[in-house]
This record gives C-alpha cells, sequence and structure tokens, in this order.
C-alpha cells in the first residue's frame, strides 16, 4: 500500500506549507480516518481520509506558473510593509490555487519566477545544491574593468564564502551591460558579487530560468508552463 507523509497531504490539499502543516498536527486538529493525529512525520495511505477542524481534504491540482516579474514587488507570500507581492499578479479566477515562489528576486529585480504548489520540486529547485542555471542581465554604473571582469571568471570570496559563476560575459561590446549565468542559490548573490568590486547594479533582469525564457512573455504577465516542459524541468532535479 502506498503511504504518504501527513503533513504533505495537508499540504497538497493547499492549507499551507509542509512546516506549518506539523504544527497543525501537534494542534490536535488533523484526523485520519477518524482518529486524531498528533505525531509528527506519521505516513498514512494514500487514500485515506485525512480532515483538519472536521473537513475532509482533497489534493489541489498541481499548477506551474511562470512569471515575468516587474520592479516593485516582494516575492513573498504577504510583507509586514504592505508592500505588493508577486501573488497579487496571478489571478484568482484562472488559479485558485495556493501557491508560492520558487526562489527570490529582490524588489527591484525584474525577470522569470517560477511558482507552484508542488512543493516537492519547489524544495529541490531553491536547494543550495541546485545544479538549475539562472541567466541575468545586469546593468552597472560604470564600464566593468578587465581585471574586475576575469575576477568574476575566477570567483570571488564574499562574507559568506566562494561565488562562483558559471560564465560571464560582456553584451553586445557595452562593458556596462553583463551576462551572467550562475546557478547558486545565495542570497542577492549578483548583485554582491558587484558591489564586492565596487560597482551599483542598476538593472538586474532574470531572463532565463533553467531552459525556460521570458520570449513572448510581457513583464507583469503570466503563464501555465506546458505539462512537457514541466516533465523537463523535474529531470533536472
Amino acid at each position: 500500500m502506498s503511504l504518504i507523509r501527513l503533513n504533505k497531504c495537508i499540504s497538497n490539499a493547499g492549507i499551507c506549507a509542509r512546516r506549518e502543516a506539523d504544527q497543525l498536527i501537534r494542534s490536535g486538529h488533523v484526523a485520519v480516518n477518524g482518529e486524531v493525529v498528533q505525531r509528527v512525520g506519521t505516513k498514512v495511505p494514500i487514500d485515506a481520509v485525512v480532515t483538519y477542524k472536521g473537513v475532509v481534504l482533497h489534493a489541489e491540482k498541481l499548477r506551474y506558473i511562470l512569471l515575468n516579474k516587474p520592479r516593485g514587488y516582494v516575492t513573498t507570500m504577504r510583507d509586514p510593509e504592505a508592500r505588493k507581492t508577486v501573488l497579487t499578479l496571478i489571478s484568482k479566477k484562472y488559479c485558485p490555487e495556493r501557491i508560492y515562489p520558487v526562489g527570490r528576486l529582490d524588489y527591484d529585480t525584474t525577470g522569470l519566477l517560477l511558482l507552484t504548489n508542488d512543493g516537492d520540486l519547489a524544495r529541490k529547485l531553491a536547494h543550495p545544491a541546485s545544479r538549475v542555471p539562472k541567466i541575468y542581465h545586469v546593468v552597472l554604473n560604470k564600464a566593468l574593468a578587465i581585471e574586475h571582469f576575469h575576477a568574476i571568471q575566477q570567483g570571488l570570496i564574499l562574507e559568506d564564502g566562494l561565488a562562483k559563476v558559471d560564465q560571464v560575459e560582456i553584451v553586445e561590446g557595452d562593458p556596462t551591460q553583463i551576462g551572467m549565468v550562475i546557478h547558486m542559490g545565495k542570497n542577492r548573490i549578483v548583485r554582491r558579487i558587484f558591489n564586492h568590486l565596487g560597482y551599483l547594479v542598476h538593472k538586474l533582469d532574470r531572463v532565463g530560468y533553467a531552459h525556460l525564457t521570458k520570449q513572448h512573455l510581457p513583464r507583469g504577465k503570466w503563464i501555465f508552463i506546458e505539462d512537457k516542459v514541466v516533465r523537463k524541468l523535474k529531470s533536472l532535479v
């Protein structure tokens, strides 16, 4: 008989994320086939009847969305400063499921952002060990010196360790515009690389994520990702 972790079952129903689901289990509000379960880590049959506060939970349809994020939005579920979140760009009419951003883009950073309610895939893609490449277009406040270009190629030591890029190049012969391919998942890694070398990043745009591009996807718009593309994403992790 196939088993599934109880917290995953709750998460799949769109109630909350797995970590929060563990708290619900401890609270005594979750029952499996009529019996209250409070032990975190419990596995249940795939066809078990799971209820939360007496309401039967049903798995949501898995959704995979690609958004071309504009500036001025935070990549969180909610913001204590009441700033707009990327979720406000996704129409509830077409996607009523509870989805989450995969990783983060800064408030002023634009470009490709994946959102999904597939917790397993999201964790694998966002994990620091993930080899999924991200492609960025960077606009600097001044021309990148050749010695700094080579330093980025070789890798820089930042406050949290080595920052290594997969590829860096000058865009269309303009040394203020840099193309960069990187798979590291460190926080604000692109901005910190250039700040470390004495540059300000005027614009930062993620133009590629794995094999996904923003071609034909205007800023602020989103699309559902096709099944064959999702399968390819899953094959990377």
